[in-house]
């Protein structure tokens, strides 16, 4: 065998060492016939490059599978994780649903209860209206032959005491005013019991009489005096009300001044109703809803009053805004339950 390769053995050690997929698996008569002449060292050893380059294939080639396999098996792994987020996602979702489904029913349920409950609550706060009115009454009836100073100075009845104070201002008023000689005093003291060193107006007094007689000749007097003084300064003497009372008074404050001012004798009357002159006659009102509807009528109420009952109305219109914005956030609240 020359040295020198002939060009067939030269194309089949090229075959051999190309890769697996590029390599050409046919041989051609002529390559045939050289390795059927090839000397037996050349041939074993085209045999053993063989038998190399089959290995080495077959060792890339094994890699290549571990690769797959491996990418396979990550694969495989993503995709359960996968599944199993997908199954926790509509596991959530059906859990949601039923919590939905839940609070549906309950809001449902709530709805369909609401209007007994309002009922319910409209019913207990008109009791409780009624039990605040009869506590009111029974603590108007205990006070009912109270009379109240305010404006005494503080630490004058150390002299003579408060039933000293008491007469020295009955003396000072109304010398020349029938009083009965036989008012007695059952009971006196500044109210409350403690002075309050923030407030810087002195307690007032309070003075229960021995009848109501007696307590209504004071008052009458002072009503008619107009001015009370205590050792020349001004001093006020009133009745003494419950909270109750004294607050559905209140309620008359800006009228009763603007009908003050005019000179139509208002007077507020037990337990807060409102007398005053119109056009000769005393009108009495128990509450605002009938003296708008009188003013309604009368051309020269409706003029004198019209500032102070706009400003009343939309007092009103506020109160009742913010009682319809509270039972809104009520409901809405009530659907979070």
């Amino acid at each position: 065998m020359p040295k020198n390769k002939t060009k067939n053995q030269k194309n089949i050690e090229d075959n051999i060492n190309l890769p697996m997929e590029q390599a050409n698996p046919t041989i051609t008569e002529a390559e045939e016939e050289e390795v059927e002449n090839m000397p037996e060292k050349e041939f074993r050893k085209l045999i053993i490059r063989i038998l190399r380059n089959n290995e080495k294939q077959c060792q890339e080639l094994s890699e290549k599978q571990a690769q797959g396999l491996e990418i396979l098996k990550r694969s495989q792994n993503e995709i359960l994780e996968l599944k199993n987020s997908i199954d926790h996602i509509k596991n959530t979702v059906e859990s949601l649903g039923n919590r939905t489904d839940e609070i549906e029913d309950r809001i449902s349920e709530f709805e369909d209860k609401l209007p007994e409950i309002i009922q319910s609550v409209q019913s207990q706060e008109e009791e409780i209206k009624k039990l605040k009115n009869t506590v009111g009454d029974l603590q108007d009836s205990i006070k009912w032959c109270n009379v109240q100073i305010i404006g005494v100075p503080e630490g004058v009845e150390r002299e003579n005491g408060l039933e000293g104070v008491f007469n020295e201002i009955i003396s000072e008023n109304f010398k020349q005013r029938q009083l009965d000689n036989n008012t007695q005093i059952q009971q006196i003291a500044r109210t409350p019991n403690r002075v309050d060193q923030k407030r810087n107006s002195p307690r007032h007094i309070v003075a229960t009489l021995s009848s109501v007689t007696h307590k209504e000749q004071i008052l009458k007097c002072a009503r008619e005096k107009r001015q009370i003084t205590f050792r020349g300064k001004s001093i006020r003497l009133t009745s003494d009300f419950s909270s109750q009372t004294l607050q559905a008074r209140r309620q008359w404050h800006d009228i009763f001044q603007v009908l003050k001012d005019k000179q139509c004798q208002p007077r507020i009357l037990y337990p807060a109703k409102l007398s005053f002159m119109n056009e000769g006659e005393i009108k009495i009102f128990h509450d605002k809803q009938k003296l708008k509807e009188f003013v309604s009528t009368c051309p020269t109420l409706q003029h004198l009053l019209k500032d102070v009952l706009h400003t009343e109305i939309q007092k009103t219109r506020t109160s009742l805004q913010k009682k319809s914005e509270c039972r809104v956030t009520d409901k809405q609240s009530s659907k979070y339950i």
